[in-house]
């Protein structure tokens, strides 16, 4: 794993924006990226934000979205060095709220309502149809590395799943189909004095079924809650989303279909994370009690 080098990641950026020097306070920092607020010798401030792959293109997605209209924080200088994206940001200053709900359909019809962009991933029909493939994929190659060894139930469900979804991720490119932030939680909202928002967190960014992020706003530590998801969207159609919105797809609900979508885009992204990208033994416990838990919703909202 490379060491981190964000302090040679900021004197690039400081010298791109002018700055000799600026004072590091730590906000957020985990082993995958971090963000600092620094204060410069005039007293002013910005927001370093750092990250390795696979999180490395938020510096694009964020000036796109600016582009397109979204409301985003600026950023205003930005770097990659031995494989670490580095940004220099506005500060957006402290949040005088937490985001509800009205806040969170708000930001989902700006964000659906915006043009697609072709630098974005895409989560079309045929790849979403693949994510439990995907996830046996990745369970072989962990075993493989003899990981994930009494795991039978993990396959058995992902096997099932597999053999269920030509048919339960149909309806994928319904509207809204476009812009997916993939982080929406009201964590990524932030509310400033003015009463205006900006979206944040845009590093795992694709093109795809708007649900998934409406499925993701109550976060996935409770168990999934489709009558709550079910008010939420008819709370986003009534503040501008598109009707489609509350259309069955696959056989399902709207609320079932985005909730065991997005339980399933989330096994495959932690079954990844486990070979691929944090790829740490020590973390297998943790990763596979979260698989099994999202497996069995799954199963359950998809009525595998």
């Amino acid at each position: 794993m490379s060491p981190n080098p964000t302090a040679e990641l900021l004197d690039n950026l400081l010298t791109v924006v002018g700055q000799a020097t600026g004072t590091r306070e730590e906000v957020r920092v985990w082993s995958m990226s971090g963000v600092e607020r620094v204060t410069f010798p005039d007293g002013a401030t910005a927001i370093f934000k750092y990250a390795k792959k696979p999180f490395d293109s938020e510096d694009q997605a964020l000036r796109l979205a600016h582009t397109l209209g979204v409301p985003v924080p600026q950023v205003h200088a930005s770097a990659i060095l031995d494989g670490w994206l580095g940004m220099i940001m506005e500060d957006l200053g402290p949040a005088v709220r937490e985001a509800d709900d009205l806040d969170g359909v708000a930001a989902a019809v700006v964000l659906h309502g915006t043009r697609t962009a072709p630098a974005l991933p895409v989560l079309d029909h045929e790849r979403l149809r693949m994510l439990p493939a995907r996830a046996l994929e990745h369970l072989g190659q962990l075993r493989k590395a003899e990981r994930w060894q009494d795991t039978d139930d993990v396959e058995d469900a992902l096997d099932r799943i597999d053999q269920a979804a030509e048919a339960r991720s149909a309806g994928a490119t319904l509207a809204p189909f476009g812009w997916v932030h993939s982080e929406f939680h009201p964590t990524s909202l932030h509310i400033g004095q003015q009463g205006g928002w900006r979206l944040l967190d845009f590093a795992r960014a694709f093109t795809g079924p708007g649900l998934l992020d409406l499925a993701s706003w109550h976060g996935t530590i409770e168990p999934p809650h489709p009558v709550r998801l079910r008010v939420f969207l008819e709370q986003y159609v009534t503040a501008g989303g598109t009707p489609d919105a509350l259309a069955p797809r696959g056989g399902l609900t709207a609320e079932n279909w985005a909730l065991g979508w997005h339980r399933m885009w989330a096994v495959e992204w932690f079954m990844e994370q486990s070979i691929r990208w944090i790829d740490d033994p020590a973390t297998d416990p943790a990763y596979i009690k979260a698989v099994r838990r999202h497996l069995t919703d799954v199963l359950h909202l998809l009525e595998i």
